[in-house]
């Protein structure tokens, strides 16, 4: 402490976390996120206590903005941002059941609009992008290990007959919430890697997304590990080429050396993997119902093309659009969770779900503004790059270790979508994800404004 003050840099250490403080409400959600609280009585479905944590920062946001009568967003992130709000509200007005389509609405808007908007406000520069980003990957950390004990105490989910699926905190029912947790830190991780200004941050980075790799590996989550190549493939390319050929050497050697090597979890891994290539000659059951669900979501817009069947009405139509082959659920237990058979409700597909229940309109509106949010944030990237080039600022001042994991995050996205959709407690993470990679697009990459410090804020590094 006292070479901190020496050194003159107590009052700046000072200034920077008064400086991040309104950050806090979005640091919270993620920190309530590592409790174990995935598998209440509710199964894992429906509002859990991040969510309550995510409408507090969204509060504190509003009340924020009364206060320093700031103007909230600019026109461009508003349209982008609010786009998917007229879908949304198109189709809970023909659903069948206005309660449900009322709660559907508020979801909806909650994870694509308003928590995506309020980090997009509190956050004020890149430093803060950076610690949240952080935050992140120690959520990653700290989820990841529980799931690595989870396989190796055989204290898991039911895979196979065995108790060894990694799921994390979130517990059976959202059986993907581990693996997306990991794939979000992951990918932090590897932008932060990338584009870090210090050797050191980046040797720290690039250790934390290696060592991802393996809880990644333990989830058995298919789709998390095709978003999770694509996404980090994609970081890769927008580093360098020629950078993208050495790291996919070194991940692969070190593939090799901890699945042929160590035989971690090889003969489960592989067959896993082999999967992937037997979709379509001979698919297991799960494969089926996915196909079985993706069919009957397609079948529904085939009959209502612009608006859909209505907002949260899938369950209402399944059955009648539905191929025989679907199974009536999915079972889940393990990881302190009793045997629950597990209703499939929607079509794990993100896009197909929308285009079911709101028709193309919806999906325009919805995956419009996901679109418009990584073409900005690939124009941020090439802005970042000439300014580092021209030597108008450093590597990290021009905010590509920013861009990289902006552009990551909304690739894993878009790719996931195509294996699952919103559901269970890791999906106000998936809110949280959005609004850093917007903030980037929209904001922090122009250079002004929350991208560059103004008076009174702390300077973005």
């Amino acid at each position: 402490m006292s070479h901190v003050l020496v050194t003159g840099r107590g009052p700046e250490l000072l200034r920077r976390a008064t400086g991040s403080a309104p950050l806090l409400p979005v640091l919270g959600v993620v920190a309530v996120l590592a409790l174990p609280l995935g598998h209440g009585p509710g199964g894992g479905s429906g509002a859990g206590p991040a969510d309550a944590v995510s409408a507090l920062a969204v509060l504190y946001c509003a009340v924020r903005l009364l206060r320093t009568r700031r103007r909230p967003l600019s026109r461009t992130a508003a349209v982008v941002l609010g786009l998917p709000v007229a879908g949304l509200a198109l189709a809970a007005l023909h659903a069948s059941s206005p309660g449900t389509a009322l709660a559907g609405l508020g979801r909806y808007l909650q994870v694509f609009v308003l928590v995506p908007a309020a980090v997009v406000l509190l956050i004020r520069h890149r430093a803060d992008f950076r610690m949240l980003a952080r935050a992140l990957v120690a959520l990653a950390l700290w989820q990841g290990a529980v799931g690595i004990d989870q396989y190796a105490t055989g204290t898991g989910a039911s895979y196979q007959g065995q108790y060894i699926r990694a799921v994390g905190t979130f517990g059976p029912q959202d059986v993907m919430g581990m693996a997306t947790a990991v794939s979000f830190g992951l990918l932090c991780a590897v932008g932060l890697a990338l584009g870090g200004a210090g050797r050191a941050e980046r040797t720290v980075a690039t250790g934390c997304a290696v060592v991802l790799l393996v809880p990644l590996a333990l989830s058995f989550s298919r789709g998390a590990w095709i978003a999770t190549a694509v996404g980090c493939l994609a970081q890769l390319a927008l580093a360098g080429l020629r950078r993208a050929v050495k790291v996919v050497a070194v991940v692969v050697a070190a593939g090799v050396v901890l699945v042929g090597g160590a035989g971690v979890g090889t003969e489960r891994l592989q067959e896993r993997l082999g999967s992937i290539g037997q979709v379509a000659d001979a698919p297991d059951q799960s494969v089926v119902d996915r196909y079985s669900l993706w069919a009957a979501a397609a079948g529904m817009w085939r009959e209502h093309p612009l608006t859909g069947v209505g907002l949260k009405d899938f369950p209402e139509y399944r059955d009648g659009y539905a191929p025989l082959a679907l199974s009536s659920g999915s079972d889940t237990e393990g990881a302190g969770a009793a045997f629950r058979r597990q209703p499939l409700l929607s079509p794990h597909n993100m896009y197909l779900l929308v285009l079911g229940e709101q028709g193309l309109i919806g999906l325009l509106a919805l995956a419009g503004s996901w679109l418009a949010l990584l073409v900005c944030a690939l124009r941020g990237l090439h802005r970042a790059r000439a300014a580092g080039a021209s030597g108008a600022a450093g590597v990290s001042g021009a905010g590509t270790d920013c861009a990289l994991v902006s552009c990551g995050l909304l690739i894993w996205q878009s790719t996931d979508f195509v294996y699952a959709d919103i559901g269970g407690p890791s999906t106000v993470l998936t809110a949280v994800c959005l609004g850093l990679a917007a903030w980037w697009a929209l904001v922090g990459s122009e250079g002004t404004g929350s991208g560059s410090a103004s008076a009174g804020e702390v300077p973005a590094r």
